[in-house]
């Protein structure tokens, strides 16, 4: 595993992924009850919006999810296109599999035959692609 210095050219102390959807409450469901991410705050009808904040407790980082009270023309994702979750058991990323699976969810095949060789990729509601990596992480 390769780690590094930070040298703290950005001043920033949090940061946030954040992307429009027009069925909140599948990706909630999606990345809630099947990944496993917590809510860590959610607002509604906030000038038209309504979103979610998932991630991992205590981290300075999280996904954020909005919905637009008019449906909104989204990107269409390619297949590579990941959000990678790097996970250190085997037994704890078959469970998040397994638990994806029973909501309906199926694995599909990586464009890119790296993430096949450790990692389970599913796509989310939107077509978003995950991957539960089977590592300890870069």
């Amino acid at each position: 595993m390769v780690k590094k210095e930070w040298n703290k050219t950005v001043p920033a102390v949090q940061f946030r992924i954040a992307r429009p959807t027009n069925q909140l409450d599948k990706l909630v469901e999606f990345y809630e009850k099947g990944v496993g991410l917590k809510k860590i705050g959610e607002f509604r009808n906030h000038e038209g919006y309504d979103g979610i904040m998932l991630g991992l407790p205590d981290y300075p980082y999280h996904l954020e999810f909005t919905q637009h009270e008019t449906n909104a023309v989204l990107p269409t994702p390619t297949k590579e296109h990941l959000l990678v979750f790097y996970i250190p058991n085997r037994f704890e990323r078959d469970k998040i599999a397994e638990r994806l699976k029973a909501m309906g969810h199926q694995e599909v095949e990586p464009e890119n035959p790296y993430w096949g060789r450790g990692g389970v990729t599913f796509e989310d509601p939107d077509g978003w692609r995950i991957v539960l990596m089977n590592t300890a992480g870069i």
